[in-house]
């Protein structure tokens, strides 16, 4: 009987780790009117392919500036290397 609880405690333990982790994930802080404004003027210039995202090739594309201009607002983003 005690392996029983330890093991359900275990099992609901780990489903609330999990489900934490994926809903902190997916949550993106609302944008600012200016960062609206930045993000629309970048999609405009580099969205070749008009899905409303830059992908590695399209970012591959923008100016050091604009580089710049979109880190300076939205933060470095992306995975670090180790």
């Amino acid at each position: 009987m005690k392996k029983l609880i330890v093991t359900l405690m275990g099992l609901a333990c780990a489903l609330s780790i999990v489900t934490s982790a994926s809903a902190q994930d997916k949550k993106r802080p609302e944008l600012t009117p200016e960062q609206k404004k930045i993000e629309k003027e970048m999609l405009d210039k580099y969205d070749t392919d008009k899905d409303g995202k830059l992908n590695k090739e399209e970012r591959g594309k923008m100016t050091d500036d604009d580089k710049t201009k979109s880190k300076g607002i939205f933060g470095g983003g992306g995975k670090k290397k180790a």
